[in-house]
């Protein structure tokens, strides 16, 4: 007898009342951290915790996760580096450079268009969008 582990579950729950935005950008992921860092007041650091790896064809590859966590809340900012030597974590988007996850705390939709639109000032970012659950078909490579 064979037993499937039904994973729907773990992802649901992680993606519940949770924002994803792509960007589509130039600029690196060091440096677009320090420019949010800098110019949107948030603490984006590397997380080597929860990076992500992901293997295919005999071989890995590992998706930077930064993360920011904000202080007297519960709402976490996730950073991922959506490609990595011609790979994506999320292929559906390929146009896209880095997600940004929000977890925790709801997020009310004028503070969700408060960051897309400071986002979107940042010389070199092309494009800000907000994505859906559905839209998402590998969200498990998300989880960390």
């Amino acid at each position: 007898m064979k037993l499937t582990l039904d994973t729907n579950i773990v992802t649901d729950d992680f993606f519940n009342e949770t924002i994803l935005l792509g960007i589509t950008t130039t600029i690196k992921n060091y440096k677009l951290c320090l420019l949010l860092n800098t110019f949107m007041g948030f603490h984006f650091k590397l997380n080597n915790n929860i990076e992500i790896c992901i293997s295919k064809r005999k071989r890995k590859y590992y998706f930077s996760v930064y993360e920011s966590v904000l202080k007297n809340s519960t709402l976490v900012h996730y950073l991922y580096h959506n490609h990595n030597d011609g790979e994506y974590l999320l292929p559906e988007f390929k146009h896209i450079d880095f997600l940004w996850l929000m977890k925790g705390d709801i997020l009310d939709t004028t503070q969700v268009e408060e960051i897309k639109t400071a986002i979107k000032t940042l010389n070199g970012v092309q494009m800000v969008a907000e994505l859906t659950n559905e839209q998402i078909k590998t969200k498990g490579n998300m989880i960390f």
